[in-house]
C-alpha cells in the first residue's frame, strides 16, 4: 500500500512558540489512524499541516504524494475531506442539509449560483442516507442537533470521494446516544476496504470507534508512541503522554481509560 500522508522530522513555531518537534509519521491508504494527546499537544496543529492549511517551520510534509511548499494547496485540498467543528460556524443556518453536503463539490459553504447534475444530487442522497440523515435532507442546517450536525459535515467531507479523510474531534460535546451512534457510522466507514485512509483527533479512548487500526500519542511537542493500537495504546503509553497514571482496558473493540 501506498503512503499518503509524511511528516519527516517537522517542527512548527507559532509567535515564538514551539508547537511541534521533530514529528516523523506517515500514514498508509489501508491504515485508519486516532491522534491522542492533551491539550496544547499539537493535534489541531497537526491537522492543519496535514490540510496544508500551514506549512511546517522545519521538515517537510508530503501529502498525497505532494511536498507542501511544491504544488498548488488548492488542487491538493480538493482530494482530501475535513470535518471540524468549527466548520460548522461557517455553514449558513438556513441552508438545507442536502446542500450543505451537495456543494463539497464546489468547495463552497453555501448554495449560491453553482450547476449540479442529477449524478451530484443522487451521490449526496446516497452519503446522506449512509451516514442516517436522510429523513434530514431538507431541514436546515441551523435547526440540527450538535450531532446532526456533526454527521451532516462528515457526509460533506465524504461527498468528494477524499483520498484521505481527516476528522478534527468529530465527537466533542455530544451526548452519550449522539456519540454512541456516531461512533458506529465512523466505525462502519473505517472497516469498509474501499473508504479512505482516514486520521481522527480525539481527547478520550473512548471516542476511537472499532475499525481504526493505529494510534499516535502526542505530548510536550513531540510523538510519544506511534504505532498499531494493540502495541501503541497502553497504560504506560497513556500515563506519558497525560502526566497521570492509568488502567486501561479493552472489550470487543472499545477502550476504557481510569486514572489510578
Amino acid at each position: 500500500m501506498s503512503g499518503v500522508l509524511e511528516f519527516s522530522d517537522v517542527s512548527y513555531v507559532r509567535n515564538g512558540n514551539r508547537i511541534l518537534n521533530g514529528v516523523s509519521w506517515s500514514v498508509r491508504e489501508d491504515q485508519r489512524w486516532v491522534i491522542l494527546g492533551p491539550n496544547g499537544a499539537g493535534k489541531t496543529t497537526l491537522m492543519r499541516l496535514a490540510t496544508g492549511h500551514e506549512h511546517p517551520t522545519s521538515g517537510t510534509v508530503t501529502v498525497l504524494g505532494s511536498q507542501l511548499g511544491t504544488v498548488n494547496i488548492f488542487e491538493l485540498r480538493n482530494r482530501l475531506g475535513f470535518a471540524s467543528s468549527a466548520q460548522a460556524k461557517r455553514i449558513p443556518a438556513n441552508e438545507t442539509v442536502i446542500n450543505t453536503v451537495m456543494t463539497a463539490a464546489y468547495s463552497v459553504e453555501g448554495r449560491w449560483n453553482e450547476k449540479y447534475e442529477d449524478l451530484d444530487v443522487r451521490r449526496a442522497e446516497r452519503v446522506l442516507s449512509e451516514w442516517g440523515l436522510h429523513d434530514l435532507s431538507q431541514r436546515t442546517f441551523g435547526t440540527l442537533s450538535d450531532g446532526e450536525q456533526k454527521r451532516t459535515l462528515i457526509a460533506r467531507a465524504v461527498m468528494t470521494d477524499p483520498e484521505m479523510l481527516l476528522l478534527d474531534e468529530p465527537a466533542s460535546s455530544l451526548d452519550l446516544g449522539a456519540r454512541e451512534r456516531l461512533l458506529q457510522l465512523l466505525s462502519g466507514y473505517a472497516s469498509s476496504p474501499t473508504s479512505p485512509a482516514m486520521v481522527m483527533v480525539t481527547h478520550h479512548v473512548e471516542e476511537i470507534p472499532p475499525g481504526f487500526t493505529h494510534a499516535l500519542l502526542l505530548s510536550g511537542e513531540r510523538v510519544i508512541a506511534a504505532g498499531e493500537c494493540e502495541s501503541t495504546l497502553t497504560a504506560e503509553a497513556l500515563s506519558s503522554t497525560f502526566g497521570l497514571e492509568f488502567n486501561l482496558t479493552k472489550d470487543h473493540d472499545r477502550y476504557t481509560a481510569r486514572a489510578l
